[in-house]
């Protein structure tokens, strides 16, 4: 399975009523595909995954299935605190016929560097689907460790990780565990560019939500090795980004939605709807100068 390139966490439209607005949900899955998105993931941390209601987590992963009839892959963010209902979660996924399975570390429990190798090794011996790490240490309170990391991607149905530890240190340690059966995968936006081109095969991103073309652009030529054109075309996204880091995500990237005529800026609770006018502002005004926007803001 392919997986690099620009892979888009997607978003979760819901209604001024708070459900599942699929009719938007559609829209974006048709503007990321047109806009050069290489893979999809479906019910992520950006997909606001833990405040889905089981059924509303079939129902979404299901309709994207149909939607984007194979074009390209559909990955189902499937990473619970507990290994057993991760399996779980995984199995379902498999049975709706995701092609992957983004896992991230078991938030909350903190579990040590041993429990998170059987972890992953339980969920890869028995979820039914090809996995990808997810280590986002700043979400979780647990950091996966690079030798962990190593010792995992053994396993013949773990495909990489996606780190989003955007440090030097770490982008360094990651590109020395790729090899062609181990993809790295940047997890964070604002690092991306050095990621890549220090070996990173692509980035699962927050921003590409809102400017799929672009980020497919910066993906292309970062992988690509073209340091001078990946520069370039980071400086015209880095304002975006830096806008974005505004509010939590994915308040923020929400909250551009509207903007692009792509659904509502509605969050679940404890998320709440972007209250910071000026940070409102900045994302609109950073969004005009990279794509035409179908409403002002």
């Amino acid at each position: 399975m392919n997986i690099r390139g620009s892979i888009c966490a997607l978003v979760t439209p819901f209604g001024a009523d708070g459900a599942l607005d699929l009719d938007s949900f559609a829209r974006l899955l048709d503007y990321q595909i047109g806009g050069g998105t290489q893979a999809l993931v479906v019910a992520g941390s950006t997909g606001e995954a833990h405040m889905l209601e089981h059924d509303e987590f079939e129902r979404l992963l299901a309709f994207a299935l149909r939607h984007v009839a194979g074009r390209v892959p559909v990955i189902a963010g499937t990473g619970e605190a507990g290994t057993a209902k991760t399996v779980a979660l995984t199995r379902r996924a498999a049975e709706l016929g995701a092609d992957a399975a983004l896992v991230v570390t078991p938030y909350y429990v903190r579990p040590t560097q041993e429990g998170l190798r059987r972890h992953f090794t339980d969920v890869a011996d028995h979820g039914g689907l090809p996995l990808i790490l997810y280590n986002v240490p700043g979400r979780t309170g647990c950091d996966m460790l690079p030798e962990t990391v190593a010792a995992l991607r053994d396993h013949p149905r773990i495909l990489g990780i996606k780190e989003a530890r955007g440090d030097a240190d770490r982008i360094r340690a990651m590109a020395e565990l790729v090899r062609p059966d181990f993809v790295y995968l940047s997890g964070d936006d604002g690092t991306a560019r050095e990621a890549m081109l220090a070996g990173a095969a692509g980035t699962i991103s927050v921003v590409a939500n809102l400017v799929p073309g672009v980020f497919r652009e910066l993906c292309d030529a970062a992988t690509a090795g073209q340091a001078d054109a990946a520069r370039r075309i980071d400086a015209r996204l880095s304002p975006l980004v830096e806008a974005l880091n505004g509010a939590p995500n994915p308040i923020a990237v929400k909250a551009g939605l509207p903007m692009l005529g792509l659904g509502t800026a509605v969050p679940r609770l404890p998320l709440v709807e972007l209250a910071d006018g000026a940070v409102r502002d900045e994302i609109h005004r950073a969004l005009a100068r990279l794509v035409p926007l179908a409403v002002a803001a």
